[in-house]
């Protein structure tokens, strides 16, 4: 199980415990995260190591809290970074790359968390998985508990994105719609973790779960030729993501896989769910619970989790927090799309219409090599954009009359 994680440690109070399923220090309440037997790592960690592993975000087991002869694996990780030299143009950027996660099996970079968890939850004995999800979670604990063979209970809000409902369902889990916000969906499912002998991915597996966001940063090292980039640009949820972004790229230096390099870090959040970017704004380390009220669903966490710590991340790295309205979240996934041809959720437009705001401030340098998250699909949150987009043209099936239609669009 995991050879080379040695314990779990507060983040707060850096007291260690054991490798159970839980997730808060007894002690102080903090949050709990892995710790690894760095000698184990370092004998089996390299670049040649990483190079003869599987296409798969697994490539980098030795860094991951699960084992990989064990691992649920649907060919997670190892997406495309994609040079976007079009919609650099567009923002008036230089380097620019899109990391495009929509490519994974149930299209999200959930299904790098999910694989995690999943993985270690089955070899912690659980037989049911579970987990409270704003849609994209959802479809991953579905297909990943359908592939391992495991009970599912998936909670999500009701009036989540059809597509998002119809591509958990068809994975046949026990799908539990809740008449509330993705928050008092959480707060149940803690209650019912609490009574239970099931594996929530996002409760008492969490400290597992989270690690398999580092391997985003992983990849980006790797796909850019064992180098850091500049400036990466991350949407923030719970504010996870962010925050193992940030240390995947500082265990990658840690371990001597790349060289040090200074990565600016930047979050993005949609002005209808902006309690993270909000303290940052104030200058404030205390994050305030908000109501949310946009159209980008897969971000709506009034109170998230790690919100203070994905502050404090971009705070020290010297990147910057700005939120966007609903209006110009699906004017971005429209840009980019057009521009470079990849199709992503709300929450991509959270980020692209972020890194053109900060892109306009200076925040973001043309100078800089910049990389921004796209972590979903679009199909997901087709309703985002129905509105504003349609056929060219309605014609009848004659030349004459789409001759005609071609010569009035100039």
């Amino acid at each position: 199980m995991g050879d080379n994680v040695m314990a779990l440690r507060c983040r707060e109070c850096a007291r260690e415990y054991p490798v159970e399923p839980i997730h808060v220090c007894e002690f102080c309440f903090g949050p709990l995260e892995v710790a690894y037997d760095e000698d184990r790592v370092r004998a089996s960690f390299s670049r040649e190591s990483i190079a003869a592993g599987p296409h798969s975000m697994w490539r980098y087991a030795p860094l991951l809290p699960a084992s990989p002869e064990n691992r649920v694996d649907l060919g997670v990780g190892m997406t495309p970074l994609v040079p976007a030299p079009r919609l650099a143009e567009a923002l008036g950027l230089g380097e620019l790359y899109i990391k495009n996660d929509t490519r994974n099996p149930s299209f999200s970079f959930k299904d790098r968390v999910v694989s995690v968890a999943i993985t270690r939850a089955r070899e912690f004995g659980f037989e049911t998985v579970a987990c409270a999800s704003t849609g994209n979670l959802a479809n991953s604990v579905a297909a990943h508990a359908a592939a391992a063979g495991l009970k599912s209970y998936v909670f999500i809000p009701a009036d989540l994105e059809q597509g998002k409902i119809l591509t958990t369902a068809v994975y046949g889990p026990n799908l539990v719609a809740v008449w509330g916000s993705y928050d008092e969906v959480n707060r149940l499912c803690a209650e019912v973790a609490g009574r239970l002998p099931w594996a929530f991915v996002n409760v008492n597996i969490r400290p597992f779960y989270a690690e398999g966001s580092k391997t985003i940063a992983f990849e980006i090292a790797e796909q850019l030729d064992w180098s850091l980039p500049d400036h990466v640009v991350v949407p923030i949820a719970s504010g996870s993501l962010l925050t193992k972004v940030r240390k995947g790229f500082g265990e990658f230096v840690h371990y001597g896989i790349v060289p040090e390099h200074p990565v600016r870090i930047s979050g993005a959040q949609a002005s209808g769910c902006a309690p993270v970017s909000s303290a940052f704004k104030a200058g404030v380390e205390h994050i305030r619970p908000v109501k949310p009220d946009t159209i980008a669903k897969s971000l709506a966490i009034g109170n998230p989790a790690d919100g203070y710590y994905a502050c404090r991340a971009v705070r020290e790295t010297g990147g910057a927090i700005e939120d966007v309205s609903d209006e110009e979240i699906w004017e971005a996934m429209l840009l980019l799309a057009s521009t470079e041809g990849i199709f992503g959720e709300t929450a991509a437009g959270v980020t692209i219409a972020t890194l053109k705001r900060l892109a306009q401030q200076g925040v973001v340098g043309r100078e800089e090599r910049v990389v921004a998250l796209v972590t979903g699909l679009g199909l997901k949150t087709l309703e985002a954009v129905a509105e504003h987009v349609g056929p060219t043209m309605t014609i009848a099936p004659k030349l004459e009359e789409f001759e005609e239609r071609l010569s009035s669009l100039g």
